[in-house]
């Protein structure tokens, strides 16, 4: 099979942790099977929120990783809040040990209204010129840039306006200017114009754009047609998934009580206040489920949030897990009895599919979300019969759903649509898109 090339500008990438690094490894790891092979790009010096030396395993053999180095702010900034060199910043406006002060605030206006679009914009011509002489040395032909950060799509953008032949598919793991924390960046009517003004321009000129879920992909065609665009058919959705391989194969010791987890950033927009007040009333009137009860969080947790539950005296049934690597975060969802999905309560809830979803859905153990019941979350939940979501001040139907796991509940799962999310399923979807697209001379 001959290989056809194809450059993926990735700031995350191993061993960077988390959500973001997720997305494009586990395409890489599969594009092979499918006839392309990939080329990386990412910063050899980035801020990385965590570090997870466990994703390597699915770096393929051999494959190019090429790195430059990168400026960003962050020096600056975490003195200027107070911070150690050492300490890792958190995304999305998470605050694990005290409230914002003025210092943070300050620093989120200067994010929000000098660095456009994101605090790796310095790192956006040098790449351009680094990469320009790589794609003629070696006659790369096909780009795809991951954001967010979105200064990826920019160099992307870059690049496709130096090379007319190169095809270009932009993917937005979140969205830009419909992002749940955009409005906390506290934007001047210049900059917040300068930011759609950028969105806009990677959505017309890239020759794929991509996303997560339906709502964010129909929000991108709305902006694409209303600035004059001529085909909204380049607009595609390819979701987020989980992957077989990583799926224990270990026998997994259940939790001895009905532990309710939540694996993964838990910050103050997803605060799910429903949640407590159903669970302090369920504590009071129900001496089995008191006795039972545990809230397993796994991963860092805003400020606020602890402290919504001391006030809801929940805090004496929580086990706190630090992060954990990726191996382990599977492990751990094997032994609970119940896994936790809750959505931002925030204007694009309807469009917010988390990655987090997907690699529950793997798992065997029952689902209990809370979000809109007509958003993209619960049009797969529905599609799979992977667990139940209620609405988010529904406190009935929670504890409904609640009690119906607690007392043993079970749901035939659609195995054929929970397949269809399958990493190496998904990477045919990817390549068959790649495979449509026409190089130009």
């Amino acid at each position: 099979m001959i290989m056809k090339k194809v450059l993926i500008l990735t700031y995350y990438w191993p061993p960077s942790g988390g959500a973001g690094v997720q997305r494009w490894l586990k395409f890489v790891k599969y594009m092979r099977s499918f006839g392309w092979e990939p080329v990386i790009y990412t910063a050899l010096n980035g801020e990385m929120p965590v570090i997870d030396h466990s994703l390597e395993k699915d770096v393929p053999k051999d494959i190019t990783v090429l790195k430059t180095p990168i400026w960003e702010p962050y020096t600056v900034y975490k003195r200027f809040i107070g911070r150690k060199k050492e300490d890792k910043i958190n995304a999305s406006f998470l605050n694990e040990n005290k409230k914002a002060g003025l210092a943070e605030k300050i620093s989120v206006w200067i994010r929000g209204n000098f660095f456009i679009p994101d605090a790796r914009r310095f790192w956006i011509r040098p790449s351009i010129k680094f990469l320009t002489e790589y794609i003629k040395k070696n006659n790369i032909q096909y780009v795809i840039s991951s954001g967010p950060p979105h200064s990826m799509h920019l160099i992307a953008l870059g690049l496709k306006r130096k090379f007319k032949n190169v095809q270009w598919v932009a993917d937005f793991r979140d969205p830009w200017t419909n992002i749940d924390f955009y409005e906390k960046l506290m934007l001047s009517a210049s900059a917040d114009k300068k930011h759609h003004k950028q969105e806009l321009m990677v959505l017309k000129e890239a020759d794929i754009v991509l996303s997560i879920g339906a709502a964010m992909n129909e929000e991108f065609v709305e902006m694409y047609n209303a600035a004059g665009g001529n085909d909204p058919s380049k607009f595609r959705v390819i979701t987020n998934g989980f992957d077989a391989e990583d799926i224990s194969k270990k026998e997994l010791e259940k939790d001895k009580k009905f532990s309710i987890a939540h694996i993964g950033t838990l910050v103050k927009d997803r605060n799910p206040e429903i949640l407590w007040t159903v669970l302090r009333e369920l504590v009071k009137t129900d001496v089995e489920f008191r006795k039972q009860l545990e809230i397993k969080l796994v991963g860092k947790v805003d400020f606020f949030v602890k402290e919504r539950l001391k006030k809801y005296g929940l805090d004496k049934y929580v086990r706190w897990i630090e992060y954990l690597p990726h191996s382990e975060v599977i492990e751990e969802q094997g032994r609970s009895k119940v896994l936790l999905l809750l959505v931002n309560n925030t204007k694009n809830a309807k469009g917010i599919l988390t990655g987090k979803f997907f690699e529950y859905m793997a798992s065997v153990a029952p689902k209990l979300a809370i979000g809109p019941v007509d958003g993209d979350l619960a049009k797969i939940i529905r599609e799979t019969n992977t667990g139940f979501i209620s609405d988010f001040n529904d406190g009935d139907a929670l504890k409904k759903n609640i009690l119906a796991w607690f007392k043993g509940g079970t749901m035939g799962r659609n195995e054929g649509a929970v397949q269809k999310y399958s990493r190496y399923e998904l990477t045919r979807k990817l390549c068959g898109i790649l495979d449509t697209l026409q190089v130009h001379d």
